[in-house]
């Protein structure tokens, strides 16, 4: 069986694809491990339409619901390999293989989780993977940014009119530069994350203790760019995909939607990604 439309990814972004994809009449999977970084989120409340805030796994939940209702297929999966084909693309995934005639890449971009004691138990308790997010719920406190990259210095950045304080910490590594008298840059390792219900403090490598009132984990990056580079898709100079306005790659038949863009990691523009890369992808069917 070939598909008319694989996507990968089954948070907003591809969610909302597979709207658009369904609704068009074409056959439509959706192949995804789980439901990415919505999944994490904690209270949301910067959404339109929601009457009262939703945690991620709720709406991500009623995503998930709405794309079955519609008859879309989903497959509990990892996308390892992705190479181009006379019908379209083979989709390696794990010992099996499936056929699409274009493919929505819609994986985010994955979050390197460090090793550190403590970081997994307090997620939604302190420990936040999105600054626009969350940032309010530490207004005048002192917060964290844990990375070393670009990220990191954007999510700082996002904090500073919000925190009373902003530590970079770059946990082995030389945090970004960010000249502020708010800000303070900490090259050591963390090695724990302190408290019970709720996060209190990080301890580093020296034994000094921090107290804060929210870690923002910021060192991530987009995976999507190394299967778009399999497939043939050129890359800028950065290491970004490059796009056209309807979110396809360089590859015909190959779109990218959402946080694998790059941007502001937002619920709201993924599924605005998704619906313009879903209806482009009808698009590009008709035609072809």
């Amino acid at each position: 069986m070939i598909y008319d439309i694989a996507i990968i990814g089954r948070g907003p972004a591809g969610i909302s694809a597979a709207l658009y994809a369904a609704r068009g009449n074409r056959n439509c999977v959706i192949i995804a491990k789980d439901g990415g970084a919505l999944e994490k989120a904690g209270a949301i409340e910067n959404y339109y339409g929601l009457p009262t805030p939703l945690s991620g796994p709720e709406l991500a939940e009623i995503g998930r619901r709405q794309a079955l209702a519609l008859r879309v297929e989903m497959i509990d999966a990892e996308v390892t390999g992705l190479d181009w084909a006379e019908h379209g693309f083979n989709l390696q995934c794990g010992a099996d293989e499936l056929q699409a005639r274009c493919v929505i890449m819609a994986s985010g971009a994955p979050l390197r989780r460090p090793k550190i004691d403590g970081l997994i138990e307090l997620e939604n308790r302190g420990v936040s993977y999105c600054a626009v997010c969350d940032g309010f719920f530490h207004r005048g406190k002192a917060v964290a940014v844990l990375g070393e990259g670009e990220y990191a210095l954007h999510e700082a950045q996002v904090l500073l009119p919000i925190a009373e304080k902003v530590y970079l910490l770059g946990n082995g590594a030389e945090p970004p530069q960010l000249q502020h008298d708010k800000v303070e840059r900490i090259s050591e390792a963390v090695v724990q994350l302190l408290g019970e219900e709720r996060l209190q403090a990080v301890r580093l490598a020296d034994g000094r203790e921090i107290e804060l009132s929210g870690l923002f984990v910021a060192s991530g990056v987009a995976g999507a760019a190394d299967l778009a580079r399999k497939a043939g898709a050129m890359l800028d100079a950065d290491g970004r995909l490059v796009l056209d306005a309807d979110g396809m790659t360089s590859e015909p038949g190959l779109f990218a939607a959402g946080d694998c863009c790059g941007g502001m990691r937002q619920v709201s523009l993924a599924v605005a990604d998704g619906a313009r890369a879903g209806m482009a992808a009808l698009r590009y069917l008709r035609e072809k």
